[in-house]
């Protein structure tokens, strides 16, 4: 076994430590959420959405896995993944008024039941790193309902319809480990988040073509799975 080393030991432990703060900017993010500032709310979840994106790539850079068994990067990130992806958005999903009253907390409860069982789904990505069903990025879904605002049954029937894909066979794209359009996927993850934070600055009210743009990008993502039956 190769000796990693105390220096290399402590560059481990501070990857995990980094995976780990995602919790912390989830706790940010319900606190913004209960004082209503979902615009602050929302910057929380981005910045706890670039740190799932860059710790994985360090974890591997440092051999983490080898460097601190004890330690599993794996669950962490389950964890963590479930308070921001999951716990958090369906919290202000709830909370928005953006659905029909009667239904605003049975649909919360069926997006953190569907979204903490995919989470434990050991078949949740295939060997070409896609998902499979419905990747709870619910984070994702209440950006788009704070955004568009549609009629409150119109975003109910989306988080039904998307509650029941979590568990379909539908192969849903990572746009920073799929190898197929990998390059178009990465310019467009890059434009879909400059908008994003232009959306934020504009307290989720921005210019049409801005939310034209992300609709259009967003959409893009949502089906960008189905292309990998035609490899």
């Amino acid at each position: 076994m190769v000796d990693i080393g105390p220096v290399g030991r402590a560059a481990a432990f501070s990857v995990h430590i980094l995976t780990a703060s995602g919790a912390a900017l989830g706790l940010l993010a319900l606190i913004a959420a209960v004082e209503g500032r979902w615009t602050q709310m929302f910057l929380w979840l981005g910045i706890a959405l670039v740190v799932d994106g860059i710790d994985g790539l360090l974890a591997r850079r440092l051999n983490v896995r080898l460097a601190l068994p004890r330690w599993s990067g794996d669950v962490l990130d389950l964890v963590v993944d479930i308070v921001t992806y999951v716990f958090v958005p369906a919290y202000a999903i709830v909370q928005s008024r953006l659905l029909p009253e009667t239904a605003a907390v049975p649909l919360g409860l069926l997006i953190v039941v569907t979204g903490t069982l995919y989470f434990a789904d050991r078949r949740m990505k295939s060997a070409d790193n896609y998902f499979f069903g419905f990747p709870a990025v619910w984070n994702l879904v209440a950006f788009y309902l704070y955004l568009l605002k549609p009629d409150p049954w119109i975003g109910a029937l989306a988080v039904v319809g998307l509650s029941v894909m979590t568990f379909l066979p539908v192969p849903f794209v990572h746009p920073l480990r799929v190898n197929r359009l990998r390059k178009v996927n990465l310019v467009l993850l890059v434009l879909w988040a400059v908008l994003a934070i232009v959306a934020l600055a504009h307290d989720l009210s921005p210019a049409p073509l801005v939310t034209a743009a992300l609709s259009v990008t967003g959409l893009y993502f949502l089906g960008a799975g189905l292309l990998r039956s035609s490899t």
